[in-house]
């Protein structure tokens, strides 16, 4: 086996009509294509396990290589909403649609996952009450409630959170991404397991923590303390728009407006 790069045309894109009433999904398909993003895919006839492509992507993934590796011919539809975002905002982070993409400084990687990551949370309360059967749901919904059980999360409470999400997904967005990007860059920080152990402990109790370790923290804390750069111009670009987001009274809205062409 061997791996090719292929388009997003060249894809199937799987459960793609759960997403007919989301919106902005069409926008974040329409950008990525226009991207021109690849993706890697084992030659024709060919199949690779879920586990090895999984570890490819945590162990290798990038803002802005395009070097996504699927286990066939096919992609889901959440799966190019996230990558859309990542592109989103390595383009952004780098000056806008047309400049060159560069090398990310760790607070821009952190920024980039943080909003690709709370997008899926957002699209749960999305699809969650109006299309609970959808191979989205079915995957995603198990793999939180299994993080959450792990901090000591009753089904009640459970359950409880993902009414919170469903009622404002908007909000569950912003409050999701802060919690990651505010967490991996106290993490980035840390020189040992100590000082890792007591920046967990300092976020419990905030909103979706119990969520903290489905989301891989350690691939991204890996990833950036292996490949970030110094960039201080970016890094300070980075929490300017951190900042923004924090004001703006709706700031998935904001990223909508600015971010993706109408």
């Amino acid at each position: 086996m061997s791996l090719r790069n292929v388009g997003l045309d060249d894809l199937t894109i799987t459960d793609e009509a759960s997403f007919s009433h989301v919106a902005v999904y069409t926008q974040l398909k329409r950008a990525l294509r226009k991207s021109r993003h690849q993706f890697r895919v084992p030659t024709a006839g060919t199949e690779m396990s879920w586990d090895r492509a999984t570890f490819l992507n945590l162990t290798f993934w990038s803002g802005h290589e395009g070097a996504d590796v699927l286990c066939d011919n096919s992609v889901h539809a959440d799966e190019v909403a996230h990558m859309a975002w990542h592109h989103l905002a390595a383009r952004n982070l780098a000056g806008g649609a047309n400049a060159p993409l560069v090398e990310s400084c760790a607070d821009a990687l952190f920024f980039a996952e943080s909003i690709a990551s709370a997008f899926d949370l957002y699209l749960v309360g999305r699809l969650l009450r109006n299309v609970p059967d959808s191979a989205f749901i079915a995957t995603q919904v198990p793999m939180m409630w299994e993080a959450a059980e792990q901090t000591g999360a009753t089904e009640t409470e459970f359950a409880a959170l993902l009414e919170e999400v469903v009622n404002d997904p908007e909000r569950a967005f912003e409050d999701l991404r802060r919690l990651l990007f505010d967490v991996t860059i106290a993490l980035h920080a840390c020189r040992d397991t100590t000082g890792a152990y007591d920046v967990l402990e300092s976020f419990e109790g905030y909103r979706f923590e119990c969520l903290l370790h489905h989301y891989q923290l350690s691939a991204w804390v890996l990833y950036a303390k292996a490949y970030g750069v110094a960039a201080v111009e970016q890094q300070c670009a980075v929490h300017e728009l951190d900042r923004t987001l924090r004001a703006t009274p709706v700031a998935l809205d904001w990223l909508i407006e600015h971010w993706l062409p109408a």
